[in-house]
C-alpha cells in the first residue's frame, strides 16, 4: 500500500476503538430483534386444495399464481376437500417447523368444526372467501314430477362423495332434520367426478356436493338436458336449524339468459369456503394471502355483491388478528407506497429503528469527543517518555554527567525513530508536528548539558 494511504482525513481504527463497544451492544441487541421479530416470511407454503375440477382446485391455482408475484413458491396439495384438508391441518401442528411435507394453509367449509373447540386449536381463519351451495342434482323421475322434499330420496342411489369432502357429514345432518335415517337410501362415496359420469349412464339417482359455481361440473350439470336440480324451499328454515349456513338464491337466467337457464330462481343452502391456516403461519404470508383473496374473491358473482367477500364472517375458527386488521383498515400504510418486501421489513421493524435511532442521538454526541481522545492519545504518550528524559537529567550526579546525558541522547533518538513511524490523521498534523519540535528541543538541551 503507498505511503500516502496512510495519512487520510479519519481513521476507522480510532473510531472503531472509541464507538466499538456501543456499536457491537447495538449490533447484537438488532440481531436479537431481528431473530425475534423475524420479519422475512418462508418462500415455500403448502396449500391442500380438493378434488379434481373442484373450485377449491380453481382457486388454489389462482392464489399459486399471486403468490409467486412475491417469489413465494406454493405447493398445491389434491384432497378430498374440506374435512380432510381440516385433518391435514390439525395433524400439521404437530410436526416439525422443517418438514415441507405439512400443511400450511387450506380451504375448509364452514361447519366442519361445529362440535367441539378441541380441533381449532392451533388453527387460524384468514376470512370466508364465498359461499358454496349445496348442490343436490337428480336425473329425471319416470313421473316427470320434481322432487321437492329430502324424504322423497327414501330408496333412491344418491352419491355423497368421501368422507374426507364434509358433504356426507353436513347431507347426514340434513337428512336427519327430514326424520330420514342414512340406512333408508343408498349413499355412494365416489368423488365428484367419477359420480357425474355414473349419473349420465344412469347407474346411479342423483349426486350431492357442495361447491363455488365457478366449478366445471356445475356449469356442466345446470346445462345437461335430463338432469335437474334441486330447489330448497325451505332453505330459511335451513338457516335457522344450522347457524353456519345461508340461504342463497340462484337466480332465473343466469347460466344462459338466452335459452333461460335456469326457468326459475332456485333456492340453496350453503356453507362458506373459508382459509384456515396453522397459526404459526407467518404474519407476512397472512397480509399476501388475505390480500390476494381480496383481488381474486372480492368481484360481484352468482351468490355474492361487489366487495361482499371475503370477510371476516361466516367462520367458527378465530380470525388471525393481521386479517383482522385488513378486513378493518384495508392493507397497511406502508404497503400502499411501497414493495411488499420493503414494506412488510419496515412494518415488522420500526420498533428496533426508533430504538437504535434513539440510541444513535446521544451516541452522535459522545462519540466524537472519544474519537478525538483515542487519536491524540497516540501523541500525548510520548510526552511521558519526554517527561522522563528531563527528569533524568536533573537528577543525575554531575560526576556521571557524560554518561548520563549519552544514554538520554540514545533514549531520544528511539524515541524520535518511533515517532515518525506514527500515522494519523491530516487534521491532527499539529499535535505531531508539536511533539517533535519538542523532541528536538529536549534534545538541543541534553547537547548542551553533554557540551
Amino acid at each position: 500500500m503507498p505511503k500516502v494511504l496512510k495519512f487520510t482525513g479519519f481513521a476507522l481504527r480510532d473510531f472503531f476503538a472509541a464507538a466499538g463497544p456501543t456499536l457491537l451492544g447495538i449490533a447484537l441487541a438488532c440481531a436479537l430483534a431481528y431473530w425475534l421479530v423475524d420479519p422475512t416470511p418462508p418462500r415455500h407454503v403448502t396449500i391442500s386444495t380438493g378434488q379434481e375440477n373442484s373450485a377449491y382446485e380453481e382457486f388454489a391455482k389462482k392464489h399459486a399464481a399471486a403468490l409467486e408475484k412475491y417469489g413465494v413458491k406454493a405447493t398445491l396439495l389434491p384432497s378430498l376437500g374440506s374435512q380432510e384438508n381440516l385433518y391435514r391441518l390439525i395433524a400439521s401442528t404437530a410436526q416439525g417447523a422443517g418438514d415441507r411435507t405439512r400443511t400450511d394453509i387450506a380451504f375448509v367449509q364452514s361447519g366442519s368444526t361445529d362440535e367441539t373447540d378441541a380441533v381449532r386449536r392451533g388453527l387460524v381463519s384468514l376470512g370466508s372467501l364465498f359461499t358454496e351451495p349445496i348442490w343436490l342434482f337428480y336425473r329425471d323421475r319416470p313421473d316427470g314430477a320434481p322432487l321437492t322434499q329430502l324424504a322423497q330420496l327414501k330408496d333412491l342411489k344418491i352419491n355423497v362423495g368421501p368422507e374426507g369432502s364434509g358433504v356426507p357429514k353436513l347431507f347426514r345432518k340434513l337428512l336427519s332434520v327430514n326424520g330420514v335415517t342414512p340406512d333408508a337410501l343408498t349413499l355412494g362415496e365416489l368423488q365428484n367426478t367419477p359420480a357425474t359420469v355414473e349419473m349420465l349412464e344412469g347407474r346411479i339417482d342423483g349426486l350431492v356436493f357442495s361447491s363455488a359455481p365457478d366449478a366445471l361440473l356445475i356449469q356442466m350439470l345446470l346445462q345437461t338436458p335430463g338432469i335437474n336440480l334441486f330447489d330448497f324451499t325451505q332453505a330459511e328454515a335451513y338457516t335457522r336449524r344450522f347457524p353456519f349456513l345461508s340461504h342463497v338464491v340462484l337466480p332465473r337466467g343466469i347460466v344462459d339468459l338466452g335459452r333461460d337457464l335456469p326457468p326459475k330462481d332456485y333456492h340453496l343452502i350453503a356453507p362458506t369456503a373459508t382459509l384456515v391456516a396453522r397459526d404459526t403461519l407467518h404474519p407476512a404470508l397472512i397480509d399476501l394471502f388475505v390480500q390476494n383473496a381480496a383481488a381474486i374473491h372480492g368481484t360481484a358473482g352468482w351468490f355474492r355483491r361487489q366487495g361482499e367477500f371475503p370477510t371476516a364472517s361466516y367462520t367458527e375458527i378465530a380470525v388471525a388478528s393481521d386479517a383482522v386488521k385488513y378486513y378493518k383498515n384495508g392493507a397497511p400504510f406502508l404497503q400502499r407506497y411501497m414493495p411488499f418486501w420493503l414494506a412488510n421489513f419496515f412494518d415488522r421493524m420500526w420498533v428496533v429503528v426508533v430504538a437504535v435511532g434513539a440510541l444513535l442521538l446521544p451516541l452522535s454526541r459522545i462519540v466524537p469527543p472519544l474519537y478525538v481522545w483515542k487519536v491524540r492519545s497516540r501523541i500525548y504518550r510520548w510526552y511521558g517518555e519526554l517527561r522522563a528524559v528531563e527528569q533524568a537529567l536533573e537528577n543525575m550526579p554531575p560526576e556521571r554527567r557524560q554518561e548520563v546525558c549519552t544514554e538520554q541522547l540514545q533514549r531520544l533518538n528511539a524515541i524520535e525513530e518511533r515517532v515518525n513511524q506514527i500515522s494519523i490523521p491530516l487534521s491532527f498534523a499539529t499535535e505531531l508536528y508539536g511533539l517533535r519540535s519538542h523532541i528536538g528541543f529536549v534534545r538541543k538541551r541534553v547537547t548542551t548539558l553533554l557540551a
